[in-house]
């Protein structure tokens, strides 16, 4: 059997589905091809952090596509509530990064510095003020405040988006692709137990993109573990978002998402005693009353990574149609839905962005 759309979008995750929902609603028909098969996904493992002024520095050439990532989540909550009536989630009241160590407070106070020239609204707790806040915490030297970032259900908005995709016209199989189908230097379609045929491919399959047979390059992604848990939020305790040196504390509902571990464990999802202990010591440095408290939940997710940290994004120089929005990394939810709309906007024929330039294919495997 042949089926034939405008698009195929190989990858069913949030970076997948924000593409096809931007290119359904530019009129194109879209065609998700997406495994059926779920252990792993990091976008399901993830905490759904938008923090892109709690973790940048004044080098990170993410940082403008990270706040524009945030804002656009930000615009989509309204409408995907009344579009489909999914609650992605989205809360907007603030993350802080913690402090503590000397130097890590030199670095942070410039980081508020840098941001605030910039225009950023950035803030510089001091240790009493971050007891004052947070009498729960640990000692701590102070902490960075930035009130605009946020979080959001990365389930929930994933679904929100399926939704409106499908209410746009896009069309979901499960089907898991193998190749890509290319006559010279032009795609024509994807295999995924059949052929479906289309002139422009987007590959957005995460940690399993390089997987493809077919591809014109090498791509350079590899599975990054993230082991995460759950513990109950604290009765009579205000919910709250606090990253440490190495962990994190994210407010949901009655829990509280605790995480995360970076290991090289190729395409293995599982939860190990190691890792868990790892979570759990960091938990304990940022809040030592929480060591007594019991994990209700595991789980862990594989991060697409490439060798230089940024996503691949952009048009293949070697093969007419073919497109990648992979590689994101533990930025997969803050970029997924400005991802979809710089996919849409190349796609249709818009000179690419400036700030894009360094995350281009070619950078990789160029001979």
């Amino acid at each position: 059997m042949t089926t034939s759309q405008d698009v195929i979008v190989v990858g069913g995750g949030a970076v997948g589905v924000s593409c096809a929902r931007e290119l359904a609603a530019g009129g194109r028909a879209v065609l998700v091809l997406d495994r059926e098969r779920n252990a792993g996904d990091g976008w399901r493992a993830a905490a759904g952090m938008l923090a892109p002024q709690v973790e940048a520095s004044e080098d990170d050439v993410l940082f403008e596509v990270g706040l524009a990532g945030r804002e656009r989540i930000a615009e989509l909550a309204g409408p995907l509530r009344e579009a489909t009536g999914t609650d992605i989630e989205f809360r907007q009241s603030g993350i802080a990064r913690i402090a503590t160590g000397a130097a890590t407070v030199g670095e942070l106070k410039a980081r508020v510095a840098w941001q605030r020239q910039q225009g950023h609204y950035c803030d510089w707790f001091d240790a009493e003020e971050v007891r004052t806040r947070w009498p729960w915490l640990g000692p701590t030297m102070g902490a960075l405040w930035a009130p605009r970032e946020a979080t959001v259900n990365p389930v929930r908005l994933v679904e929100g988006l399926r939704k409106d995709a499908e209410r746009m016209g896009a069309r979901f199989v499960a089907a898991e692709a193998t190749a890509l189908e290319r006559h010279g230097d032009r795609v024509v379609g994807v295999l995924a137990g059949e052929r479906f045929s289309a002139p422009e491919v987007v590959i957005a399959a995460g940690a399993w993109s390089g997987r493809l047979l077919g591809l014109p390059r090498p791509l350079s992604i590899e599975p990054i573990r993230g082991q995460m848990a759950a513990l109950p939020w604290p009765a009579g305790v205000e919910p709250a978002v606090i990253c440490g040196d190495e962990s994190y504390i994210v407010a949901r509902g009655s829990e509280a998402f605790v995480g995360s571990t970076l290991e090289h464990a190729g395409f293995s999802p599982e939860v190990t005693p190691a890792g868990l202990a790892r979570i759990l010591d960091g938990v304990s440095a940022l809040c030592p009353a929480w060591a007594r408290f019991e994990v209700s939940r595991t789980w862990a997710g594989l991060r697409p990574v490439t060798p230089d940290g940024l996503p691949i994004i952009g048009r293949e120089p070697r093969c007419e149609g073919l497109w990648y929005a992979t590689g994101h990394g533990r930025n997969g939810i803050l970029l997924s839905a400005v991802t979809g709309q710089i996919i849409a906007r190349l796609l249709a024929g818009e000179n690419e962005l400036e700030n894009l330039h360094p995350l281009r294919p070619e950078r990789f495997w160029d001979w």
